[in-house]
């Protein structure tokens, strides 16, 4: 009989503990620790030999696998390395399992879906709906670990999904699908088969009320590529983003639009967002965001009105809020505009997020523009980071920025002066106003 231990496994961070406490020891979470069992007895493993780096070289092919999306190949930086294991984490009904789907339909290698959370009938059905290619496509609705190794064994797939991670269990393990023990030895399991067999594995997981992905946080750490495919109910796009990617750029995004016959790729997500633009009202600019190495503009609108209550309002969707507090903040010390008496509400259209500081001078000059009421115009994008004393500071990539703004017709743009001198740009097609700090942005916009 394999002797037992117990141990007590944190879900914030992954780490375990030979007994209990309230508090973890390393992440300092409360209540995050759970007990589960595992054997004592030692396996002897066999020690892997070390081979010279020019001889991996020589013998490793560098062809990724390249699916029917493209959106999808940009977020993984050209397509999916074989031997790869990759996270897709979302929101409940957000279409995790649809994408998963339409990506099988696109390869022309045996794929492999095992969900657990519907049976084999249920996901043919909604294959016929997604009008998926099933001839190298095989289902499975096996849930054991070890299963699961069999059946991968007996196919030979190429590619592999797995929905969900939450779902999936070792019956070696004295514990419940879903738990943190249970998540860690799965994912550690799906590594080994994809490193040894060259098998690209995509694993589904759920996500907490946070955003998250449910379970110990050393899952991500575990995988090559970490994917969250965001959406809101109000919208009918999704955006598909990576947060972690070891053969390609991080915070790529790829633009879907959801309908009844399943995801559809947005070529230009520019138009989709600038489509339903107010013209001629205060409180509106465009930005030209960057995500990753994709140039997108959007919509910025503001609102601001006289406080109803003795406590002034902030709310800001696709933005972060402390920010906001510190852009309002330089209006009223820097430009003198008085705003301690005002309800901000501040929208990117469209649904989506940025944390990019080079989106302050949009905003504080939408800002500006519903407080003064007066309209910025038509056909001007607005970058730079702005500083506590009003300075407008140098951004990244400002060339891609302003072709994506070229190619939509916009004709000036005003953009921090040290990334002008600093690359020494020029563009026939836009007007540039190089700026220093927000009163010459001002003066530009409201003459």
């Amino acid at each position: 009989m394999p002797k037992i231990k117990k141990v007590y496994l944190c879900s914030a961070c992954g780490d375990d503990f030979p007994k209990w406490n309230g508090q973890c020891p390393s992440c300092n979470e409360w209540g995050t620790l759970s007990e589960f069992a595992t054997s004592k007895n030692k396996v002897k493993r066999d020690i892997k030999d070390s081979y010279a780096l020019s001889d991996i070289l020589d013998s490793t092919p560098s062809d990724r696998i390249s699916t029917s999306l493209d959106e999808v190949n940009r977020v993984l930086g050209g397509g999916m390395l074989p031997g790869s294991l990759i996270l897709l984490g979302g929101s409940p009904g957000v279409g995790k399992s649809t994408l998963s789907l339409h990506i099988c339909s696109g390869l022309n290698q045996k794929s492999l879906y095992f969900s657990a959370e519907e049976s084999e009938e249920q996901v043919a059905i909604r294959a016929r709906r997604l009008r998926v290619k099933t001839e190298n496509l095989f289902l499975s609705g096996e849930s054991d670990l070890n299963g699961i190794i069999t059946h991968m064994d007996r196919i030979a797939p190429k590619f592999v999904i797995i929905d969900s991670i939450q779902t999936i269990f070792n019956s070696d393990l004295d514990s419940l699908p879903g738990s943190p023990s249970q998540i860690k030895d799965c994912g550690q399991k799906f590594l080994e088969v994809a490193k040894n067999k060259n098998i690209t594995i995509l694993i589904v997981g759920h996500v907490t009320k946070e955003g998250t992905i449910a379970g110990p946080k050393m899952l991500e750490h575990l995988v090559d590529t970490v994917l969250y495919l965001e959406g809101d109910d109000r919208y009918e796009h999704r955006i598909l983003r990576s947060t972690k990617n070891r053969f390609g750029a991080t915070h790529e995004v790829g633009i879907f639009q959801m309908d009844e016959s399943g995801l559809k790729q947005i070529d230009n997500p520019s138009e989709i967002f600038l489509e339903e633009r107010s013209i001629d009202v205060s409180g509106t600019c465009i930005y030209p965001s960057l995500e990753g190495t994709r140039p997108i503009l959007i919509e910025i609108q503001a609102l601001v009105t006289n406080a109803n209550y003795n406590t002034p309002q902030r709310n800001v969707t696709g933005f972060n809020y402390k920010r906001l507090g510190m852009l309002t903040a330089v209006l009223e010390k820097r430009i003198g505009l008085s705003m301690g008496t005002k309800d901000i509400f501040v929208n990117l259209v469209g649904g989506l997020k940025i944390d990019d500081p080079a989106a302050d001078l949009s905003i504080i000059s939408a800002i500006a523009s519903s407080t003064m009421d007066k309209c910025i115009e038509k056909n001007i994008i607005l970058c730079g980071e702005v500083g506590l004393t009003g300075e407008v500071r140098s951004i990244s990539n400002l060339e891609r920025r302003l072709a994506e703004a070229s190619s939509l017709g916009f004709k000036k743009a005003i953009v921090p002066s040290f990334s002008v001198k600093a690359k020494k740009l020029k563009n026939k097609n836009i007007d540039l106003h190089p700026v220093k700090n927000v009163k010459q942005v001002f003066r530009i916009l409201f003459k």
